[in-house]
């Protein structure tokens, strides 16, 4: 009971504080670089490994791609692919009616996994969320890759909250502290959420309650969009830097500094303007970033385009880079 009591307090903490924030500022735009040589395109996750930016594709179940970030205006990145296995599927409550569903979307779409997200620790392991299936997959620096023992209370837990109860709109985002210890992971929409466990010596646990935040509701897309209604909010990735996790809010076009324990907002930036100029415009109602990562010089978003091409025709993934806040992305209020 002590456990229930406590997420609500936590999401009852956190929407005052939502709405209590003012105006995100607007972050400056440094730069914009298309990827080549992604097999599925539809880049929909980054982390920063030791100084290598590393993606994964929605579309394909067997490989992750390192990516050089060289930050000369307009260079083109090239995707180098790495090979994995993933071994079957995981067990992380699911029904049977559900994965089959899932199944069937991956015959239609590609991409049986709908790997979303990539995060890793400071021991090189990097870990890929699958959306589709509600599991972490554990890819080490030596060894074969393995379904963390997620424990089933996460899902029972999430959906208590209302969260995963859509199907494609399971978990979103991941981000792993450097010692490998704690787990948070973003449920999309329709109740958007932030999920959090830590390891036990091997067990993977709910780090108190499994659901540290969650909320409904709905919004415009920002009015470059041209949206004729509102639509659902959103989680699109996750990063943390120095200690606090920094949510992408796609719908919103923004990033935004929150509590690593609470969830709670803390400050916003908008990425609106330098995303939404004609030339990098999707005709599509709620945005494309899918991918963030956050460093002492600034921002890097990740989109997924999926087969949508932007204004000139362009269907290569893109990943923009936008600077830190004068004052950092810790300081002010």
């Amino acid at each position: 009971m002590r456990l229930w009591l406590a997420a609500l307090a936590a999401v009852l903490g956190c929407a005052t504080a939502l709405a209590d924030t003012p105006a995100p500022a607007e972050l400056a735009f440094v730069s914009e670089h298309a990827v080549e040589g992604m097999r599925g395109g539809n880049l929909s996750g980054l982390a920063l490994c030791d100084g290598e930016l590393w993606t994964v594709s929605d579309r394909d179940d067997d490989r992750a791609y390192s990516l050089r970030p060289d930050e000369t205006p307009g260079s083109v990145w090239q995707a180098k692919a790495e090979l994995f296995s993933a071994p079957g599927l995981p067990d992380s409550g699911l029904s049977w009616g559900e994965r089959v569903r899932t199944w069937g979307m991956s015959l239609l779409r590609g991409g049986a996994l709908d790997l979303e997200g990539i995060s890793c620790d400071r021991a090189g392991n990097r870990y890929l969320v699958s959306e589709a299936y509600a599991g972490v997959l554990r890819l080490p620096q030596t060894g074969e890759p393995e379904w963390l023992p997620l424990p089933k209370s996460l899902l029972r837990q999430a959906r208590a909250s209302g969260l995963l109860m859509v199907n494609n709109a399971y978990y979103e985002g991941i981000a792993i502290d450097p010692d490998g210890k704690r787990l948070w992971l973003a449920a999309e929409r329709q109740r958007r959420g932030l999920l959090r466990l830590r390891n036990d010596n091997g067990t993977w646990k709910c780090d108190g309650a499994c659901v540290m935040f969650n909320e409904g509701g709905t919004a415009m897309p920002p009015a470059a969009l041209n949206s004729d209604k509102p639509w659902p909010l959103d989680f699109a990735d996750l990063s943390l830097y120095q200690g606090k996790l920094f949510t992408l809010e796609r719908l919103l076009h923004q990033i935004c500094r929150r509590d690593a324990d609470s969830g709670a907002v803390e400050r916003c930036w908008s990425f609106a303007a330098g995303a939404l100029t004609p030339e990098r415009r999707y005709p599509l109602p709620y945005g494309v970033a899918e991918a963030l990562v956050i460093d002492d010089k600034g921002a890097w978003i990740g989109l997924d385009n999926g087969d949508t091409p932007r204004a000139n025709g362009d269907l290569r993934p893109y990943v923009l880079r936008f600077a830190a806040p004068a004052e950092g992305w810790l300081g002010g209020q």
